[in-house]
């Protein structure tokens, strides 16, 4: 679990490779902690080798507890019948090849889930929208900004996990409210893996939060 770990976090080995490893030592982990345990109700002491594990499974729960009852997908959208495209991510080497398109399949998974995923609503209009989306964009936690375009109301960003160093690209989109105001739509999806432990809805959930509160 450890080598994992460090290894992405140091950057030596893929994203995914280091959380490969992580899980597989997590899963060592909780096998050698259930025979700690076991030999434990039989009248066994535990060695200090059964406490390492139980630490261990004990992290790996924990780590896994925020995907429980997520569905195994890694996109996720405020628009379903319309996400914000990828324009500049899909240029991106590790993008090159493979399909930006939110997959059809993926709404009802989402709505079963995160119903409350929802655009951020503003008065101002879109080109005041947008300079707020920037600035709270550019102040995202592990965001990197890649393309910003105040004409069509499109930006995109990085973000790059700290630990494993996992790599999710964001989509946002301005566009004037019928009633008046703006309407900003989020986009987040995973390069990596079939589910992402919830990651992107709590990414979505938390800009339209603090682009509400700028507001």
């Amino acid at each position: 679990m450890l080598a994992g770990v460090a290894l992405a976090w140091l950057r030596l080995v893929p994203a995914l490779a280091g959380f490969a490893l992580f899980a597989l030592g997590g899963l060592v982990c909780l096998v050698a902690s259930l025979a700690a345990l076991v030999g434990l109700l039989r009248g066994r002491s535990v060695a200090p080798g059964g406490v390492v594990a139980l630490a261990g499974a004990a992290v790996l729960i924990a780590a896994a507890l925020p995907g429980m009852g997520v569905p195994r997908i890694n996109d996720f959208t405020t628009d379903l019948a319309d996400p914000p495209a990828f324009v500049a991510a899909a240029a991106l080497a590790p993008n090159v090849g493979r399909s930006m398109d939110y997959p059809p399949a993926f709404a009802a998974e989402q709505r079963s889930c995160c119903a409350d995923l929802r655009p951020a609503r503003l008065s101002a209009p879109p080109a005041e929208a947008f300079a707020r989306v920037q600035a709270v964009a550019s102040a995202m936690p592990a965001w990197t900004v890649i393309a910003s375009d105040p004409a069509t109301g499109r930006l995109e960003a990085v973000v790059t996990t700290r630990v494993f160093g996992f790599q999710d690209d964001v989509a946002i989109r301005v566009r004037p409210a019928p009633d008046g105001g703006s309407v900003v739509d989020v986009r987040s999806k995973s390069r990596d893996g079939k589910g992402d432990l919830g990651a992107n809805a709590n990414r979505i959930r938390a800009f339209v939060a603090r682009l509400e509160e700028r507001a």
